[in-house]
């Protein structure tokens, strides 16, 4: 996947985001529409999405003393998955059973319905309204999103300085607001 260098990220998730959001959107951000499989496992916090027939998995691997996490892209597939992918999928990003007699490839519905029949996965269709914009080099966004059609309302600043992600934090006024991550946001929303 080349060099990568992993951002760093603050986000957090409700209704309140004491005027963080209209500031943003006075910025005249470019608006970005996505729908997305989201594999989440009783077992891990791997972010594990599916979109555009690519299945892309981001594992965190720092949180800093501002409770920034630090996230890095780990693998990126294409269907049809072999039965190896898979394999490694179950057992090392979902940390569940390799379910019994697999099929020597899946595409990607029958993916989805292999994951949706295990009881420690949770398949979750993930509908984002992004409005993205750059704030002293950070990416900030403010996104609408449904979780299995439940909707919620999400703020984010990300770059691969820390410091300066905490800098548009306080400048935009979410410094004591809790940094939630998708995973932890999408597990709360569909009971897992």
């Amino acid at each position: 996947m080349g060099n990568i260098i992993p951002r760093w990220e603050w986000r957090t998730f409700g209704d309140n985001f004491n005027g963080a959001d209209e500031k943003i959107m006075a910025m005249n951000p470019s608006e970005k529409k996505s729908g997305e499989k989201y594999i989440l496992s009783r077992n891990s916090n791997e972010n594990c999405k599916i979109r555009d027939d690519l299945m892309d998995i981001k594992s965190p691997v720092n949180v800093n003393e501002d409770k920034l996490e630090q996230w890095y892209p780990t693998m990126k597939l294409t269907f049809p998955l072999d039965k190896a992918a898979v394999t490694d999928l179950f057992k090392n990003y979902f940390k569940v059973d390799v379910p019994a007699d697999l099929q020597d490839a899946y595409e990607y519905a029958a993916f989805v319905e292999l994951c949706s029949a295990q009881k420690d996965l949770c398949v979750v269709d993930v509908k984002k309204v992004r409005h993205i914009t750059n704030i002293d080099e950070t990416i900030v966004e403010v996104a609408e999103t449904e979780f299995n059609g439940v909707p919620n309302r999400t703020v984010c600043v990300e770059h691969i300085d820390p410091a300066l992600v905490m800098s548009v934090v306080r400048k935009l006024g979410l410094e004591g607001l809790p940094n939630i991550n998708y995973i932890h946001a999408m597990k709360q929303a569909v009971g897992l």
